[in-house]
């Protein structure tokens, strides 16, 4: 008898949640403890909190000399500035060095920094200056104090590469939940598709509504969770890679795709750049669709959607 077997985790700092269907509890958990040692294993090798992670190898050396990665980590970045190629910069992983400085939302702010001291930090900001050399598997950051991050990317990356061990494993259906941006495959227990609510951004505990999914991922990106008000206007905890502030004007992003690293990549990018600009992007590229909340409660969606 195929039953669901749940396990909620924290991991790389946010709450985590892998289902895997089968008939036997004890293999389940088992399936599930790979599936978590492939998450730590990879949050190690991109975290910025361990002096000895790759990520902050690169960064260390950044304007001095290029560094040696894993292969693994030289691909994701690499899959990375192609999609800032794509995105138009709108997606940056040489972000690194600004969010953490500038922003803090934990509701304490209670004043915008100072636009003249962001400036001077945005001059780090430019994905073409990080170099690759693919023969020596070499990663160089241009630019002293450039820095990389993996914040946008490296949770969806965690995710797929979990559901791909698990699927190997012959694990035939699951999900891997990483705080809100998952990834699906195979179906419920009972035979049924995975049913997934769109959460309402003046509700989060409350979808506005549900789709029927299966070998796919979503993930979104959304103002109602982390946010700071100044002067009366709320400011979300995405930032716009060109200005260095926070976004307004948008309340939440959904993205649909079967490859959880992209999607979880693209929600930042499409929360940015304008709706007609993000929905002509997004309608452009095969296998994405997206929904788009405005502010004033106007919903956008991709050519392919249809929302029930």
């Amino acid at each position: 008898m195929l039953r669901e077997f749940k396990r909620p985790q924290k991991l790389m700092g946010n709450a985590f949640e892998i289902t895997v269907v089968n008939n036997d509890e004890k293999t389940a958990q088992h399936h599930i403890d790979a599936a978590v040692d492939e998450i730590r294993r990879i949050e190690k090798l991109l975290t910025t909190f361990n002096e000895e992670s790759q990520t902050n190898l690169i960064n260390q050396n950044a304007g001095i000399q290029p560094v040696k990665v894993d292969l693994e980590v030289f691909d994701l970045i690499e899959r990375s500035l192609r999609i800032s190629n794509i995105t138009d910069g709108y997606f940056d992983i040489s972000y690194g060095g600004i969010d953490k400085s500038f922003w803090n939302f934990d509701r304490e702010m209670k004043q915008l920094p100072n636009p003249e001291l962001i400036k001077e930090h945005l001059k780090l900001v430019n994905y073409k200056n990080i170099l690759l050399n693919r023969e020596d598997q070499t990663v160089f950051l241009k630019e002293k104090g450039m820095r990389i991050g993996f914040g946008g990317i490296g949770k969806g990356y965690a995710a797929e590469m979990a559901k791909r061990l698990l699927q190997k494993k012959g694990v035939i259906s699951g999900i891997v939940n990483a705080s809100g941006d998952l990834t699906t495959w195979g179906n419920q227990a009972d035979g049924k598709p995975w049913t997934i609510g769109i959460a309402d951004p003046e509700n989060a505990k409350q979808p506005f509504s549900y789709m029927n999914i299966t070998d796919m991922a979503i993930a979104t990106s959304g103002n109602y969770e982390k946010f700071v008000v100044i002067n009366g206007k709320k400011y979300s905890h995405t930032i716009n890679p060109k200005t260095g502030m926070p976004v307004s004007g948008v309340k939440s992003v959904t993205i649909f795709c079967p490859n959880a690293e992209i999607a979880d990549a693209m929600a930042t990018p499409v929360s940015i750049m304008g709706i007609d600009s993000a929905l002509n992007m997004v309608n452009q590229i095969n296998h994405l669709e997206c929904i788009i909340i405005d502010d004033h409660d106007k919903i956008y969606s991709s050519q392919n959607i249809n929302l029930k």
